[in-house]
């Protein structure tokens, strides 16, 4: 793909995630290209249909977090490391919500063609669990079962509550209180 098309292409992805998570269902094509500053014909070369536009739309944010998740590996602290990309994850619940929630509304499986990223989000989430419990900053009898359904269920609760900012500081730090040795 020509460095153009790849700057389009990252543009469109940008403002969709923007008008989707602004409009909702009611988002149109033409509202992304105008927010992109591109054509029409310029997304449709890139996303067939709009549901192609909404799951690159989810696959593009799930392959961002891997990325912070890969980058908090190396950090100096692991525990902190750990709580702060879980904190991502739920700060990125609502958003990811709404995505999830037009794919769904339009008929598609929102973990269709997400077989890949899915794996490499657990595969990354691990990897912080395990350092942060070789650093003996979170206990050592988690595992990646309870780790999912505490996180699964604090996004689950911020999404369908909208939780502000003290709510959620409130409520992670009773979290992490909990999974410290």
């Amino acid at each position: 793909m020509r460095a153009d098309a790849r700057h389009n292409r990252a543009r469109v992805l940008e403002a969709a995630e923007v008008v989707l998570a602004r409009d909702g269902l009611t988002a149109s094509m033409r509202a992304i290209a105008q927010h992109a500053g591109v054509g029409l014909g310029t997304i449709y070369r890139h996303f067939p249909t709009q549901e192609a536009l909404y799951q690159a739309v989810i696959i593009e944010r799930a392959q961002r977090l891997i990325t912070e998740a890969d980058a908090l590996t190396v950090a100096d602290d692991p525990g902190e490391a750990f709580f702060e990309f879980f904190t991502r994850i739920v700060e990125n619940s609502t958003r990811n919500k709404t995505l999830a929630d037009v794919l769904t509304h339009a008929g598609l499986d929102p973990k269709a063609g997400t077989a890949d990223v899915s794996r490499d989000m657990r595969d990354a989430i691990e990897r912080l669990l395990l350092r942060a419990q070789e650093a003996g900053a979170v206990r050592e009898d988690l595992r990646m079962p309870e780790l999912l359904a505490l996180l699964g269920a604090a996004c689950m609760a911020a999404e369908r509550n909208q939780w502000g900012d003290e709510l959620r500081t409130r409520t992670l730090t009773i979290i992490f209180d909990g999974l410290r040795p």
